[in-house]
């Protein structure tokens, strides 16, 4: 064991009172015990490894227990070896499993994880955090019958399995009623598509029968045409000869006809070349006309313009003598060139000064440019670290609400308080290397890294008033030394440490506020804890004996150092070092307020140079309103000085126009000469019209003859034709054979038949219902597609759909029988197994609740047990209630973490365990060190409870650790008080001799 080369324990059959100093070695035995009967290391909470519980220097260690059993007593062996984090497993000397051992030790009712039978130190506390679930499902394993957590899980499992039933027959209802609800939609499409293929159906006979009843049709016809073919070929002999004479005459016509034809296209050809040259003939007297009429325009023109002329000459000798006036009147003016030099002067200095004004506003801008950058590139840096931030307090919000919530309470509500208050530690720790970080979470407790830090009693009391009584927040909150702590100088200097390995105390690993790290190094000592490496591990033994250091840290695990107070011996306990949640995140937070004082100045800069811009910008705008007015002044002189050389311009300009328009010339027309030619052109024009109007007479009377020729012609065919009439018979045989056999094979193609089939039975039985003739057939048809094109708007897979629906409804139907029927018997199932398992449970917790009550009573306390639950059919939320008033003026609260202070929790726990201590079925159990924080009062009592409730009769054994105990305590006959004392001056166990001390003190009496 840790403690121990070797050591063998003897309990008694009831209560077993361990006592002994701390680091003597009580705590051991109740691992030996855990680990012996097949316990995980973490049920004890002080390491993860089996290998930590031997003692350091040893390479292997050996637990063996003997358990008392009816059918003969069990021993069970574990050897451990240390390098390889192994055990072995005997029972009565017999080789085995772990597995083996676990389930003879459960075979006993033995389960060393359940807090209501092993209550290790290191649990003490949380058996307080646990949930009413499961101290209900501890206290059921505990002391209920074997069979009554079973039920429970069976419970749970039929209401779990009996919810997804009623949610999946909820569902399927609904999908049902759903499918139900869109079938009777369209329910009347499928009746009206159905309607619409009978009709379809019926047209598709009655097309199939057309083609046949066509084709009789058409074949009684042919036959008539035969018989009547037969009577005229007699008379087609007869005929023939008659027609020769006609046949000559015929002949004769056509020739005549041709020639006249003839004639007729050379005269009208004739006509054409005559009637084109009449019309260029025209096209030319019409250009004529064109140009006579503009010579015309021209004249009006050019007369127009004389006018215009005539005018501008009078009115430029009018404006010649208004500017030699006007030049006379400006040789009078003044000599104007002294005052345009002086403003001249006066605007140089006007815009030598707007450009040195527009050189201050470029300089400004570039200034207000570069400021601008770097306020952006602060406040990059700013966001920056707030996110980091952020990113802690997300972490404290994940797993800390009721922190986070008061948090942003505390930063809206910091006018409440009249000193300074610090957020949670975990938010105001500033890791400078988060590599670190684990070593200050495993150093301080949870609690305390988000507990709020005060300076002040008052505002502490205010801030806990507002948050855990009236917004029902469970928060921590300590007050910070009032002389500081922070800058206490350790108790020896590094320098002196270094040879070990160490590279820091614990202190100079981060950065605080004041406050927190006073109230750390009052309460951590965290200036006298140093860090090392993976060197001070190797040399660890030299480390504690040497520097005498009550806490260290190496690179991965935690050293608490005890010294014992009877035999001044050294004992150490080490622990692995859990990975670092919280603050990993590193916040540089002077460097965050030194860019806010930096982003300060910047903003004041800013300030001072836009203002400095503005004045810059109004001093400009009034420089080139002053610029303008001197050049509009220079501008005016200019004008006045240059208008005498104006004026002489103007009046050459103007003697140069008006001798131009005294000089021009009219134009007259020469339209005379193109009226005679256009006389000429008329007189051609009448001798071709003559010509062609005698040629058209020519052409009507060749026209007239060709007319009475093709007239004898047609009535000589015609008597042709009406005598070979009969002829025809044949030919009209032949096409009505031809169309028998086209209308046979059209109507086999209908009835998707082959040349030598025949029509089936199914058609001629449809047939005989059909009408018989095509007008009837015809008739019924267009009545048929009428009546199936009123049905429009109907699709082919609404119907398929329909149809599958009803299937699939159908299904759903039936599986929803098969579900209601298995959700029934789940229900018949639920009921069965919670009369079992309810009744029972509320009879137990009544017994529990009635010794609870008693025993708090005996205190002048109140306390109840209760089986709690917000639903009854919700069975993994049924919890048990522990509920407790310490004080007459308060009222029962339920056993939390928070609620009770650590000895109303102890106190509380205990009294719970004696209450389940004769309704226990377990063989054994065991307390650590429960009575730590309960005043001399209720230390009393208790312990008063422990004695009479585990000494009763067929009452389990018991185990009841403590390193201390007050006077004059009452004591059992029943009771086996084991002393534990552990030092370099103690006799080895095997020369321990119990009878030989009793007789030597009976002869110190005597």
């Amino acid at each position: 064991d840790l403690t121990y080369d070797i050591c063998e324990v003897s309990p008694g059959p009831h209560l077993n009172m361990i006592i002994g100093a701390n680091g003597t070695g009580k705590s051991s035995i109740v691992c030996a015990i855990c680990l012996g009967l097949a316990g995980k290391p973490a049920f004890m909470g002080r390491a993860d490894k089996v290998g930590f519980f031997v003692k350091r220097g040893c390479s292997k260690g050996m637990v063996e227990i003997e358990l008392f059993r009816t059918s003969g007593n069990l021993v069970i062996t574990r050897e451990i070896d240390v390098a390889k984090n192994q055990s072995s497993w005997f029972i009565n000397k017999k080789s085995t499993t772990q597995k083996v051992v676990e389930e003879q030790v459960a075979a006993l009712n033995i389960q060393v994880g359940n807090l209501c039978q092993f209550l290790p130190q290191d649990k003490v506390g949380e058996f307080a955090k646990l949930s009413k679930i499961e101290l209900l499902e501890a206290t059921e394993k505990s002391i209920g019958p074997p069979e009554m957590h079973r039920y429970h899980c069976e419970l749970k499992n039929f209401r779990e399995k009996e919810k997804q039933l009623e949610t999946s027959c909820k569902e399927k209802t609904e999908y049902l009623e759903k499918m139900i609800q869109r079938n009777e939609r369209y329910k009347q499409d499928v009746e009206r598509f159905y309607e619409r293929k009978r009709h379809l159906d019926l047209i598709e006979m009655l097309e199939a029968k057309r083609p046949w009843v066509e084709y009789e049709n058409v074949r009684q016809e042919y036959e008539e045409v035969k018989l009547a073919r037969d009577r005229a070929k007699e008379e087609v002999r007869k005929l023939k000869e008659g027609q020769i004479p006609m046949t000559r005459r015929i002949e004769e016509i056509e020739k005549q006809r041709h020639v006249l034809e003839a004639r007729i296209k050379e005269k009208a050809t004739d006509i054409k070349e005559t009637s084109q040259k009449c019309k260029q003939k025209q096209d030319i007297i019409e250009r004529k006309d064109k140009q006579i009429e503009e010579l015309q325009q021209a004249l009006t023109v050019k007369q127009n313009e004389e006018h215009d002329r005539q005018r501008r000459i009078s009115n430029t000798r009018k404006m010649i003598e208004d500017l030699q006036n006007e030049l006379k009147s400006a040789e009078n003016c003044e000599n104007l060139q002294p005052q345009i030099d002086a403003i001249t002067n006066d605007l140089r200095r006007v815009q030598d000064e707007k450009a040195l004004c527009e050189g201050e506003v470029i300089d400004k801008r570039g200034e207000k440019e570069s400021l601008e950058k770097e306020r952006k590139s602060v406040g990059d840096n700013i966001v920056r670290f707030d996110n980091l931030m952020n990113q802690k307090e997300d972490k404290l919000r994940q797993r800390y609400r009721d922190t986070y919530d008061a948090v942003l309470w505390l930063r809206n509500n910091r006018d409440k308080f009249k000193q300074r208050v610090c957020e949670p530690i975990m938010l105001t720790i500033n890791m400078k290397d988060n590599k670190n970080a684990k070593y200050i979470e495993n150093h301080i407790s949870s609690n305390d890294l988000r507990a709020f830090v005060f300076e002040s009693q008052e505002d502490m009391e205010v801030f806990l008033k507002e948050i855990r009584d009236n917004k029902k927040l469970r928060v921590n909150a300590v007050i910070a030394p009032k002389s500081s702590y922070a800058d206490k100088a350790p108790s020896r200097s590094l320098n002196e440490l270094k040879q070990y390995g160490f590279f820091s105390y614990l202190r100079e690993l981060f950065d605080a506020p004041d406050p927190v790290m006073s109230f750390l190094c009052c309460h951590y000592h965290i200036h006298e804890v140093p860090v090392g490496t993976e060197r001070t591990r190797e040399r660890i033994e030299r480390v504690i004996q040497e520097t005498r250091l009550k806490q260290m840290y190496t690179a991965e695990e935690k050293y608490v150092v005890k010294t014992s107070f009877y035999s001044n011996k050294v004992i150490s306990s080490n622990t692995s070092l859990k990975v670092a949640q919280f603050l990993t995140v590193t916040v540089d937070l002077e460097q965050r307020r030194h860019l806010e004082e930096q982003l300060k100045e910047i903003n004041r800069k800013l300030q001072a140079v836009e203002a400095g811009l503005i004045a810059l910008c109004e001093r400009n705008k009034h420089l080139e309103h002053k610029d303008n007015e001197l050049r509009q002044k220079k501008k005016e002189l200019l004008e006045r000085k240059t208008k005498k050389r104006q004026l002489e311009q103007k009046i050459s300009s103007k003697l140069g126009r008006y001798l131009s328009a005294y000089l021009g010339r009219g134009v007259g027309g020469g339209a005379v000469g193109r009226n005679v030619q256009k006389a000429k052109l008329v007189t051609e024009l009448t001798n071709s019209v003559k010509i062609c109007t005698s040629l058209h007479i020519q052409k009507v009377d060749l026209i007239l003859q060709n007319t009475t020729v093709i007239s004898e012609q047609n009535k000589l065919e015609s008597d042709y034709m009406a005598a070979s009439s009969q002829l025809r018979l044949d030919e009209s045989r032949q096409r009505l054979l031809q169309k028998c056999k086209e209308l046979m094979k059209r109507a086999r193609q209908v009835c998707n038949l082959g040349a030598e089939q025949t029509v089936p039975q199914e058609y001629q039985t449809a047939f005989q219902d059909l009408p018989n003739t095509l007008d009837e057939i015809d008739a019924l048809l267009t009545e048929e597609r009428s009546r199936a094109s009123c049905f429009t708007g109907l699709n082919p897979t609404v119907v398929e759909e329909y149809t599958k629906r009803e299937e699939e409804i159908e299904q759903l139907t039936e599986e929803l029988k098969i579900k209601k029927v298995e959700l029934d018997k789940y229900k018949e199932n639920i009921s069965q197994v919670k009369e079992r398992w309810l009744n029972p449970l509320k009879e137990l917790v009544e017994k529990i609740n009635e010794k609870f009550s008693n025993f708090f009573s005996s205190m002048q306390c109140a306390g109840e047990v209760d089986l709690h639950t917000e639903n009854e059919e919700d069975y993994d939320k049924y919890g048990i209630r522990i509920r407790v008033k310490f004080r007459s003026s308060t009222q029962l609260h339920e056993l939390t973490p928070h609620h009770q202070s650590g000895g109303e929790r102890s106190v509380s726990t205990m009294l719970y365990l004696m209450a389940l201590q004769e309704l226990n079925r377990c063989p054994f159990r065991v307390v650590d060190e429960i009575n730590q924080g309960m005043d001399p009062i209720n230390e009393r009592r208790v312990f008063e409870m422990v004695v009479n409730t585990a000494c009763k009769e067929n009452t389990s054994q018991y185990f009841f650790i403590t390193p201390k105990l007050l006077q004059n305590l009452p004591y059992s006959e029943k009771m086996t008080v084991l002393f534990v004392y552990n030092g370099p001056h103690m006799l080895e166990p095997n020369r321990w001799n119990l009878k030989a001390f009793q007789r030597r003190r009976r002869q110190v009496d005597f």
